[in-house]
């Protein structure tokens, strides 16, 4: 029958879903009987149909399908007992165990004697008894701790454990369920009004477990709660129940936000209403607590946290920038507001050490997430007309005011620091309050000097007038909060050149004698961390220089002493010390110039950039060392769990740098991973700038090359670590790059056939082939090898059946080249492939003429590897088929294997045993004589 009329005839369209379905194809099996419903137009032909293809819905595990088509054939038959067995087992998937049950139970009447039916009906009766005795068991614990929660003379140690109970129920979709059905989310608000805080944590615990992905709840509990009730607890002093309040709204914000994205929102498919108007309001509150004054610095943190969380776009492909827009509109004043408190003054809100450095991130987010110039100008418009209506009103404090929120927008949102700071009088009123008797002015003029030194339209004029006002505060001020301040402006004029040795603002030997100083701070732990901090930012300058990374890696009394502020609550330190380190392992980008490039810029009399001798490789390797027995690796891990928005992109991007650096030797890396650095790349690799996610995929790929991975990244960390090393076969990424990928994902392919499956749905195989065809030696070779691995799964092997692509023709003419280790990787391939598929063995022939010539050479190799490949090909070629065989045996191959079989010296046993294996089988199929499969030439079967 020919093809068009089998796609227009229904019955041969079933019988052909049948075979397809018989032979394991099921997606097959289903777009045929789909078509042949279209066509069917009688109703006992459409139940079968129907029937047919709900069987191959459960292959599928597309359940609710499965039950559909059942029940349609049932409508048509109600007595077609393989229909109604098929919905039995999609309702028990479903977890919908009373329907299963009887559909189950007609089944079993209608066949008793059948063994599958009444193990179904035994299955369903145990698991509808347990489900009955879990929800009465549930129901009453519920009930008893309410009860003893509500009881105002039960003890507190019992009050507490009950509460405790609660959280852990929650966990579980039928004790959060039974809560929130409990009337629990009243119970819970009366709870978090207790004066205990771990009544308090514990509400607000369930309440995360009652929210965790479920849309609907979450929308009921905001509503019912109010978020006045949450922003009151959040913002209430104790840091560990803000921490405990600001999770539970990011839960929040994150089942409203996946809510609004798929079509059925939350557990319980009920499609519910936009979530949009809840978002709104909830942001609202958290933009009036910034300014409100009777909320504590912690609760301010953490309302900073999550608009830098939930605000601004995920991914700037997604061109809705509207809910950017609107808090800039509601709320760019309120924030600014937090920006330009200066908390020696008296009448601003409560700040904690981060404070400031958050509300940088979060201006920095919200103006990196503009479109075009009309939106920015706005933006600019707003933060000066905030600035100009403090700078311009009369007394200082207003004034400082100012300053402070200049400050914080040049460490965010620069451009717009920068016009703040070009306003008419401000760079006077800096230089002018650096001179003021008063330490809290002098040191936000400082502060502001500093930040703007950095930026380059002002650095010439900083320098200009700056370095003399510094330098003299610096050494007349009696005040070490003054001088440290004083001491990083200098630092940071003074590292202007950056790496390039000559380019150096001061003379000889300064740098060296301010790290001094720096460390000497960074040491003495009698003052306050934030004086400290701003001695590791000092650093973070100075450290351009090799002498000054030489002298720090010396001094490990103040290197532990930065990793413990690292460590340490205060979260503004963190790029100071990702910078410094990045300094310190010479991790930063460096353009080698084209030497006829600098010849040229000599005899134009042009700058050419210098190396310092002791940023040479040597040197480099001395303090990589030096570091880790300091404990780096600790900092940086520690460094990557905060939980802070000063973990900005820019600061990941150091660390992912760092780790680079400090993975570079392979005898190092063993104590990375010891230390925890495996765990702590995986998320550097998939939340970080561009350039940071390379570097720690490329850290990821080397671990992954010398150490075990099951061991580096234990449990389902593995899994993680498949993405980021495919990330790196990209032609965007150096051949290196590519190359340590590849041998990484060879390794990993090796491992399980979950790990394979993984790699192969990161789309990896495709660009995996596309390096195959490298032309460095290497990267091909390595290419190879993973696909060596990856031909384990049935899919890789499925793409070698297809015909009309160049797959196996490139594996033959591979295992001909003269390179060992591509002959080794495409040779083992073959062997894989012709074992699993002996359907690809009659193809080899067609593949190239020199096939035979490519197989002898394998097999008349010196190396051990190449001939046990080439034995294993011959012998699967001669399993598939006959005519291969006799081919293979009237060649030079029958008297190579007559040599192997006898074995002797350097023939190892598997080798002679396979080429034994070989000519038997050509003794069977008659091709050679039976003395012990020794004789040239044809004869009868023995």
């Amino acid at each position: 029958m020919s093809e068009s009329v089998t796609q227009q005839d229904p019955a041969a369209l079933r019988e052909e879903g049948n075979s397809l379905f018989k032979a394991g194809d099921i997606e097959g099996a289903v777009c045929c009987y789909t078509k042949a419903l279209k066509l069917s137009d009688t109703q006992a032909e459409r139940a079968v149909l129907h029937r047919n293809r709900s069987a191959c819905y459960l292959k599928l595990e597309e359940y609710s399908k499965a039950e559909a088509d059942a029940s349609k054939a049932l409508d048509t038959d109600p007595g077609d007992v393989k229909a109604r067995f098929r919905r039995a087992q999609a309702f028990q998937k479903q977890n919908r165990l009373d329907q299963a049950f009887l559909d189950a139970q007609r089944c079993a009447q209608l066949e008793p004697n059948n063994k599958a039916f009444q193990d179904l009906l035994r299955q369903l009766g145990a698991q509808i008894q347990q489900k009955s005795a879990q929800l009465n068991s549930t129901d009453a614990r519920v009930q008893q701790m309410f009860s003893l929660l509500l009881d105002s003379s039960a003890k507190d140690s019992d009050r507490q454990k009950a509460a405790q109970n609660l959280v852990v129920l929650s966990r579980d979709e039928a004790g959060a369920e039974q809560i929130f059905r409990n009337d629990g989310v009243k119970l819970l608000q009366k709870l978090l009004q207790s004066k205990l805080e771990d009544v308090v944590l514990s509400a607000l615990r369930t309440l995360v477990g009652l929210c965790t992905g479920h849309q609907s709840r979450t929308m009921a509990i905001v509503n019912e709660l109010g978020m006045e009730q949450l922003c009151a607890v959040m913002g209430a002093g104790a840091s560990t129940v803000c921490l405990a309040a600001c999770h539970l709204l990011q839960v929040m914000f994150e089942a409203l936000t996946e809510g609004m994205k798929r079509e059925i929102r939350g557990k319980d498919e009920a499609i519910l209403p936009e979530p949009s108007k809840e978002l709104r309001s909830m942001l609202r509150h958290l933009l009036e607590m910034l300014p409100a004054a009777n909320v504590s610095g912690a609760g301010r943190d953490g309302a900073i946290n999550l608009l830098v969380k939930q605000v601004p776009r995920k991914s700037l492909k997604n061109p809705d920038n509207s809910l950017t827009l609107w808090v800039i509109d509601q709320g760019l004043t309120k924030i600014l507001q937090v920006a330009g408190t200066v908390p020696e003054l008296s009448d601003g809100p409560a700040l904690t050490d981060n404070t400031q450095m958050s509300c940088s991130v979060l201006l920095s987010k919200l103006y990196d997430d503009l479109n075009g110039d009309k939106e920015r100008e706005n933006f600019y418009k707003l933060c000066e007309e905030y600035v100009q209506q403090h700078f311009g009103r009369s007394g200082l404090d207003a004034k400082l005011r100012a300053i402070q929120t200049v400050s914080v927008l040049l460490q965010g949102p620069s451009d717009a620091g920068n016009r703040a700071l070009e306003m008419s009088g401000m760079m006077d009123a800096v230089i002018s309050l650096c001179a003021s008797e008063d330490v809290t002015h002098q040191q936000v003029a400082v502060e502001a000097l500093i930040h703007a030194a950095g930026k380059a339209k002002r650095a010439s004029f900083i320098t200009a007038n700056g370095v003399a006002l510094l330098k003299d505060l610096y050494k007349k001020s009696e005040n070490d909060r003054i001088r440290v301040r004083a001491l990083v402006g200098l630092c940071k004029l003074g590292s202007a050149g950056g790496t390039d040795f000559s380019m150096k603002q001061f003379a000889e030997g300064s740098t060296l004698r301010l790290s001094k100083q720096c460390r000497k701070w960074l040491r003495n732990e009698s003052l306050p961390p934030t004086s400290r901090r701003w001695s590791v930012e000092g650093l973070a300058y100075l450290t351009f220089d090799a002498d000054v990374k030489e002298d720090f890696v010396e001094d490990k009394e103040a290197l532990l002493a930065m990793f413990e502020l690292a460590k340490s609550e205060d979260k503004t330190v963190l790029f100071a010390v990702g910078s410094t380190l990045v300094n310190c392992t010479n991790s930063y980008d460096v353009e080698k110039p084209d030497p006829q490039m600098v010849e040229l810029a000599k005899y134009a009399k042009q700058h050419v950039p210098e190396e310092h001798p002791k940023d040479a490789p040597s040197y480099v390797e001395k303090r990589l060392s030096k570091l880790l027995e300091a404990g780096v690796v600790s900092a940086l891990v520690c460094m990557v769990k905060q939980e802070s928005p000063a973990l900005t992109d820019p600061c990941k991007e150091s660390i992912a740098r760092v780790f680079l650096a400090l993975v570079e030797r392979q005898e190092d890396r063993g104590t990375v991973v010891a230390q925890g650095g495996g765990k702590a790349l995986i998320p550097l690799a998939s939340d970080n700038s561009s350039v940071g996610k390379i570097k720690a995929a490329q850290a990821l790929a080397k671990i992954t090359i010398t150490s075990n991975p099951e061991i580096a990244f234990p449990g389902e960390r593995i899994y993680e670590v498949v993405r980021p090393l495919v990330s790196l076969l990209n032609l965007e990424c150096t051949l290196l790059q590519n190359f340590e990928a590849l041998m990484g994902l060879t390794n990993l392919a090796g491992i399980s056939e979950r790990l394979r499956q993984k790699i192969i749905k990161e789309k990896a195989v495709p660009k995996v082939e596309g390096y195959m065809f490298e032309e460095h030696d290497l990267v091909r070779a390595s290419a190879t090898e993973c696909m060596c691995n990856l031909i384990l799964s049935t899919e890789v092997q499925k793409l070698y059946l297809a015909t009309g692509s160049d797959r196996l023709k490139l594996l033959v003419l591979y295992s001909g080249e003269e390179d060992e280790r591509l002959r080794k990787a495409a040779a083992g391939t073959l062997a894989m492939l012709t074992a699993e598929q002996p359907e690809i063995c009659a193809r080899i022939p067609g593949t190239t003429t020199h096939w035979l010539e490519i197989l002898q050479a394998l097999l008349l190799s010196e190396i051990t590897d190449l001939r046990h490949r080439a034995v294993v090909i011959v012998h699967n070629m001669m399993q598939a088929d006959k005519s291969l065989a006799e081919t293979l045996m009237e060649s030079e191959a029958m008297e190579i294997l007559s040599v192997l079989a006898k074995g002797g010296e350097g023939t190892p046993d598997p080798v002679s045993k396979i080429a034994q294996n070989c000519l038997s089988k050509a003794v069977e199929y008659g091709i050679i004589k039976s003395s012990q499969g020794q004789e040239n030439g044809r004869g009868t079967e023995p």
